[in-house]
């Protein structure tokens, strides 16, 4: 699962079928901090999530085809899954002079 933030929507008029009715998101990987992290990617919205929305993204090809049942050809690999209301970041002695910080 990665922790992201919601940028904006996807609009489109030509998709795969099994894209009907699904809302696409833009979302960017970030760190419990705030601070961006990687490259932007697209989700399917499974959390009603908006935008300024912090969410869990599930990005297991495997995984998400589980949770969307739809079989083993699902061309979705990122999930949204949650939508996130607070991260606690526990810094312990050392690793705040280091700059390290453990999300639990």
């Amino acid at each position: 699962m990665k922790l992201c933030r919601v940028l904006g929507n996807v609009v489109a008029t030509a998709k795969h079928p099994v894209y009907e009715g699904q809302r696409l998101l833009i979302v960017q990987p970030i760190e419990p901090s705030g601070e961006a992290k990687g490259a932007s990617f697209l989700a399917v919205d499974w959390a009603q999530a908006g935008p300024g929305d912090r969410v869990l993204v599930m990005s297991e090809g495997n995984g998400v085809r589980q949770v969307v049942q739809m079989g083993s050809q699902v061309p979705v690999r990122s999930l949204i899954v949650g939508i996130v209301d607070e991260v606690d970041v526990e810094v312990e002695r050392g690793e705040a002079e280091r700059g390290e910080v453990k999300a639990r």
